[in-house]
């Protein structure tokens, strides 16, 4: 008897099992196979060095929670039909498949008014086209246009397979233990009520871990101050090349990455021209540290300045403030560093970022995590947790960065 499955040893979940056909048939494709070229984490590895785990592996372990979760469901008594648990699981392995290098990076410099959500939407419609409508329902289950609700829930919601991944694989790659949340007791704890997923109160404890990992996580790994200078650096790389070329300087860079340099790639370029898909499609970390590398010996020296010290690993200085800079001091910065660069004031907004970063553990407006007691009842998490109270929950912790050149 031939094996029905395709095994892959994942270091975090161990064994995964693929079925053969239309889920095998995706991880084998070339736009999601393109994922094992962009790190999960961007530049997280000059802070975390075992960070060098790829969007690939994070859409296997979101597939393989996938499939625990609707095994729990079903096992509760949920009726999933065998064409929806394909299409569910078929949504998350794609879920990702638009990311950009270096994660968002893209989306703020080298292509404007349109998200990587967008993008991933229309490769996956291209390969649904490849594969003759076999991924219909995914989509709709996607874009949440399926009566069944609670499927979207499991790829995009507070508590969706996604996050339970990332949380668990960034923890594992980055060594920041406090992120390792028990997601196979989370999954177990699921339930559906009314058409929206819930959980049962046996799994409160969990889920007040979960929230609390998620902030710790968010503040030690996502926007670790060296972290989020190391992309400040990148996404000024990445502008002042862009800049060179729009005054039609020569740019060295890949032909994808060129593409995206020497054009005005907004979303009205995007929809109406078929090539930049094709490019966005090539592009990977690669091409982006190939330029860097060649633009350190650029005649520009902003451009050489920006690229050696990404090479080098020397990033912005750090400055973390309780309140917003004011205009008066960020001017006095942009003097020193011009002077100290040796390059005109008008240019000295490259070497510096200043930027409000703001994050909450969990929005009560946004997407409810509900708790389903014995009797039936449901309550919000803020409700029903005796640690965790709304006022904690929901308060918004915010900073101001200032990321400038060193010298």
């Amino acid at each position: 008897m031939t094996n029905v499955n395709k095994t892959i040893i994942d270091p975090v979940f161990g064994f995964i099992k693929i079925p053969r056909g239309l889920l095998l048939d995706i991880v084998k494709h070339p736009l999601v196979h393109r994922l094992t070229r962009i790190k999960q984490l961007g530049l997280a590895s000059f802070v975390y060095p075992g960070a060098q785990h790829t969007r690939f592996q994070h859409s296997l372990g979101a597939f393989h929670l996938m499939s625990e979760a609707i095994v729990s469901l079903q096992q509760k008594g949920i009726f999933i039909f065998d064409s929806e648990a394909e299409a569910v699981q078929a949504a998350i392995l794609l879920h990702d498949i638009g990311h950009g290098p270096f994660s968002h990076v893209l989306e703020d410099t080298l292509i404007s008014g349109i998200s990587h959500e967008d993008i991933s939407l229309l490769m996956m419609e291209k390969m649904n086209n490849e594969m003759n409508g076999a991924l219909n329902l995914a989509l709709k289950i996607f874009k949440d246009e399926y009566p069944k609700r609670f499927l979207h829930q499991l790829i995009s919601s507070q508590l969706d397979m996604d996050r339970l991944d990332y949380l668990r694989r960034d923890s594992f790659f980055t060594g920041v233990t406090e992120g390792n949340i028990g997601s196979a007791r989370i999954i177990k704890m699921l339930n559906v009520v009314d058409d929206r997923l819930v959980v049962d109160s046996k799994g409160i404890y969990s889920i007040e871990n979960y929230l609390t990992s998620r902030r710790l996580m968010y503040w030690q790994v996502y926007l670790h101050k060296t972290a989020v200078a190391s992309e400040k650096v990148l996404v000024n790389t990445l502008l002042r090349a862009k800049q060179m070329a729009r005054e039609g300087k020569e740019v060295f860079a890949p032909p994808s990455l060129r593409y995206f340099l020497y054009n005005d790639v907004d979303r009205d370029w995007f929809l109406s021209h078929d090539e930049a898909l094709t490019h966005y499609e090539r592009l990977d970390d690669n091409d982006i540290w190939s330029a860097v590398k060649v633009w350190m010996d650029n005649d520009d020296r902003i451009l050489a300045l920006l690229a050696s010290d990404l090479i080098g690993r020397r990033i912005f200085k750090v400055e973390v403030h309780e309140t917003p800079i004011d205009s008066e001091q960020e001017e006095a910065l942009k003097q020193r560093l011009a002077a100290q660069a040796g390059i005109g004031l008008e240019d000295a907004h490259y070497l510096m970022s200043i930027n409000t970063i703001e994050k909450d553990m969990y929005d009560v407006n946004d997407d409810h995590i509900d708790i389903l007691f014995n009797d039936g009842s449901i309550k919000d998490i803020a409700e029903a947790s005796e640690i965790l109270n709304v006022g904690l929950l929901s308060k918004k912790i915010r900073k101001y960065y200032v990321c400038y050149q060193r010298f």
